[in-house]
């Protein structure tokens, strides 16, 4: 059975739509899964024009049955925002409430086993603020409506590299008290379990430091004495594949090296700066905590090309492969 991937085109004023039209374009999408599409006719068709291709959308009502088609893709409807109302390149209100609206909707779908796992073109936080989205970011807006309580992170990978972290979205100078050997733990368990989900049987994890040269031995720091080496111990004696803590300046060497396969990194841009550089058209996030996989490009709205029809599509085409394979990991899991 294929995995049945519902897409949703992000915010309409950055380059989403037209990475979604390219994306259904690329050799072998059509053929991997069963895709739905959810979103308005006028978002869709905006960017088929921007990505000078043309599809076949088969409206369905994806609640009222099957709905896989034949022919074209199928679409679920909605009516979000007004064409008049998406303003090219600008956060505004209109478009963010157009994002919440079409992935609440996603998102009931995929919980209620209609789809098996959701892809969605890239938002844009200060738009989805606007619109009145609390959270500090649309992973925890999303644990919210499904009711999850578990540990929370944005996953990244790019060409079979992964990494988490220990705290995300929150200021530089409130990361040193937020590290725990709990958050840690929390962190190393779900990376671990989201591996195995996308199809490694024994991930190899290696952990980062917080301080220069892994804190020198005390000299810059005490975190890695106290929290973070006790922590790694005590998941290392639990017959996991995680070592650390290493200094970040050199662990994604190990990576590239092809020596571990995920790192768990203490902040946002300690891994984020080194995925991007390895490789920004490719890298995925992942959703990482959710009943069911949800991925997106790791890449953000890009309004400064946003309209000029020249999207590259390398991300949102590993956000929608990794889907599929998540999927069919996450049915043997």
């Amino acid at each position: 059975m294929k995995p049945r991937i519902g897409i949703i085109p992000g915010d309409p004023s950055g380059i989403g739509p037209e990475l979604i039209a390219r994306l259904l374009a690329s050799e072998g999408v059509a053929e991997a899964a069963d895709i739905l599409l959810i979103g308005d006719a006028h978002i869709f068709e905006r960017g088929q024009q921007l990505a000078g291709v043309q599809h076949e959308l088969i409206p369905v009502d994806a609640r009222q049955g099957s709905w896989s088609v034949s022919g074209g893709f199928a679409w679920h409807e909605t009516r979000t925002i007004t064409r008049d109302a998406v303003v090219k390149a600008e956060a505004t209100r209109a478009s963010g409430a157009s994002v919440l609206a079409t992935l609440d909707l996603a998102l009931d779908l995929a919980r209620d086993g209609v789809i098996d796992a959701v892809v969605f073109a890239p938002f844009n936080k200060a738009a989805l603020h606007l619109a009145g989205m609390e959270h500090s970011d649309e992973l925890h807006y999303m644990a919210d409506r499904l009711g999850v309580v578990d540990y929370l992170s944005e996953l990244n990978t790019l060409d079979g590299l992964w990494t988490s972290r220990v705290t995300s979205h929150i200021a530089l100078r409130d990361v040193a008290d937020a590290i725990s050997e709990e958050r840690i733990t929390e962190a190393v368990a779900l990376i671990d379990k989201t591996l195995r989900r996308s199809g490694l049987a024994r991930p190899r994890i290696s952990v980062a430091a917080l301080n220069p040269h892994a804190g020198d031995g005390g000299n810059f720091g005490r975190e890695e004495i106290d929290v973070i080496e006790p922590a790694v111990r005590r998941l290392a004696g639990g017959q996991m594949a995680v070592d650390g803590p290493w200094p970040s300046d050199t662990v994604f060497l190990k990576a590239v090296a092809g020596e571990i396969d995920g790192i768990v990194t203490m902040y946002h841009d300690q891994g984020q700066i080194a995925l991007k550089l390895l490789g920004f058209d490719r890298g995925v996030t992942v959703q990482g905590g959710m009943p069911f996989p949800v991925t997106t490009p790791a890449h953000g709205t890009a309004f400064d090309i946003a309209g000029l029809g020249k999207a590259d599509v390398g991300a949102t085409l590993a956000a929608f492969q990794l889907a599929c394979d998540m999927v069919e990991n996450w049915r043997d899991a």
